[in-house]
């Protein structure tokens, strides 16, 4: 097993120039044209209990922006576990992972982060007269974009639909239950439950 750093770096060597280079430490055009076009990311929080990654969503924009170093990604209905929000609050360190169908890039916002419940921030983000019950304010402290490797590898956008055959959320609740919760009407009556819930 590798244990050093210095194991690590001999391994791979030292990165070229566009690995380093692409580092923003703000919302600079570019990024800010990229990010602005994402409608999806995935959250990264750490904690205690551990690290915790929660897929984030919107019809628009997942994150808005309030400055060139800080954002803000409101946090709509879930399952109210609230690990990501936890953690927040205990470790403030954050990282963000944002996506666009069809594009094979990453763009990569680490930084930390608060969890405010403040009437006026809550009202920025109103839908239809529902809020958010909470927002999530991130500090930027690095920008940059992942190599495309690993969706081109993955044909993440261009396999076509390949879960025929997987498990079900009511498949999976059923096992993990023992037949208490899930099954096939938990997966008949979710479509319509989502719809109405999800704002």
């Amino acid at each position: 097993m590798i244990e050093t750093i210095e194991q690590l770096e001999a391994l791979y060597g030292t990165p070229k120039a566009p690995s380093t280079r692409k580092v923003a430490d703000r919302m600079v055009p570019a990024y800010r044209r990229w990010i602005m076009a994402s409608r999806f990311c995935v959250l990264t929080t750490v904690g205690p209990e551990g690290s915790d990654g929660s897929p984030r969503g919107d019809d628009s924009p997942v994150v808005t922006e309030i400055d060139d170093r800080t954002l803000a990604m409101p946090d709509w209905r879930g399952n109210n576990r609230i690990d990501s929000l936890r953690n927040i609050v205990r470790d403030p360190r954050v990282s963000l992972m944002f996506m666009v169908p069809g594009s094979t890039n990453v763009v990569r916002i680490n930084g930390n982060a608060k969890v405010t419940a403040d009437p006026d921030m809550l009202a920025r983000f109103e839908r239809d007269g529902a809020h958010p019950r909470s927002v999530i304010v991130i500090d930027i402290t690095q920008v940059y974009f992942q190599c495309a490797r690993a969706i081109m590898r993955a044909r993440l956008w261009t396999a076509g639909d390949e879960s025929d055959g997987l498990p079900s959320p009511g498949d999976i609740l059923k096992e993990m239950t023992s037949g208490e919760v899930g099954g096939a009407d938990f997966d008949l009556e979710w479509p319509a439950r989502a719809e109405k819930s999800l704002w």
